[in-house]
């Protein structure tokens, strides 16, 4: 139980009840369904990227392509849309066609991450740039509406089960999923493994190139998956709609508890990450702030919160290696 309490998740759980109480006194409307329900649909699609960040942060990595990948996959079933026939199969096909489509990015990533041995920023920053590029050529900026949709899918974006909307519920799936994956199967104490110690992981005989090809694959397949809770929120098709999501991605992951050296992240601590991150940016808007002081103050709770984390990490660190001396 006392692990527990100190564990970092409770204290970023603090963090969040705290503000809520205080956001509560500065405007009665933030404790309202209507308005905490818009924060979680808002941050759904950050928390579906940010679930999936985790693990390839875990493992020392990063991925800055996740926005330019999503993105490309909304203008891809945007365009299929307006061919689709007004089914509930074209729903079926979108969550097939998306998520492989996702994947195959994902693959192209952690192929070069692994194989190559390229650094992971340095080929998710030259993916993000040709992804970016290829989406404004074919799309010349020109934005879709709903008009252009087939009402199958506007229905299916407005379902709603226990009056939580869908893509609530996607996130949350997305969430309940990786969290088993990376507690209870083989390759996600490989993610773990991978994280902890690189080389020791190597020596007892995992594969460090599946590893990497698995967890960019899995980012790629659930930017697949975002594009759909994307098009599904927005109800439109925005090629630049995402530029720049990636930063809050990482930001939302690192909030969490996760060291972005790699070897520590929790789904859960990223959970909580994204919604420290939604209830800050809902609490200047009711605040009436300046959108751009909403920027600095976002970005001012990012650098003290990672500066704080890292501190309390050097420290424990420090005391353990006085440990080991003394021993």
């Amino acid at each position: 139980m006392k692990a527990i309490l100190k564990s970092k998740e409770m204290s970023i759980a603090a963090i969040v009840l705290l503000l809520c109480i205080t956001l509560a006194f500065v405007s009665p409307v933030f404790l309202t369904a209507d308005n905490l329900l818009d924060v979680l649909k808002a941050n759904s699609v950050i928390g579906i990227l940010a679930v999936g960040m985790t693990l390839i942060i875990i493992t020392g990595g990063i991925d800055v392509s996740v926005a330019a990948v999503t993105s490309a996959v909304c203008v891809i079933i945007g365009k299929l849309m307006q061919v689709m026939p007004d089914h509930f199969l074209s729903i079926l096909l979108l969550f097939l066609i998306a998520p492989l489509l996702g994947v195959f990015l994902g693959a192209i990533n952690g192929l070069l991450v692994s194989k190559i041995q390229i650094p992971a920023i340095v080929v998710t920053l030259g993916m993000m740039s040709i992804i970016n590029g290829l989406v404004l050529y074919v799309t010349n900026g020109v934005y879709l509406n709903s008009t252009n949709f087939p009402k199958v899918f506007i229905n299916f974006a407005n379902f709603k089960l226990f009056g939580l909307p869908i893509i609530i519920l996607i996130f949350v799936a997305i969430a309940l999923v990786t969290w088993y994956i990376l507690k209870y199967t083989l390759i996600g104490r490989e993610v773990l493994a991978i994280g902890g110690n690189k080389e020791s992981a190597i020596r007892v005989g995992i594969n460090y190139d599946k590893v990497q090809i698995f967890v960019f694959s899995y980012m790629g397949l659930l930017a697949g998956i975002a594009a759909i809770a994307q098009t599904a929120y927005t109800k439109s098709m925005d090629p630049n709609g995402m530029l720049g999501l990636e930063l809050m991605v990482i930001a939302a992951v690192v909030l969490g508890g996760a060291n972005i050296m790699g070897g520590r992240g929790t789904i859960m601590g990223t959970i909580l990450g994204v919604l420290l991150l939604g209830i800050v940016q809902n609490g200047l808007i009711l605040a009436k702030i300046d959108t751009f002081w909403q920027k600095v103050f976002t970005g001012l709770i990012i650098l003290l919160a990672v500066s704080y984390d890292h501190i309390q990490y050097r420290r424990s660190q420090e005391k353990l290696a006085k440990i080991e001396v003394e021993a």
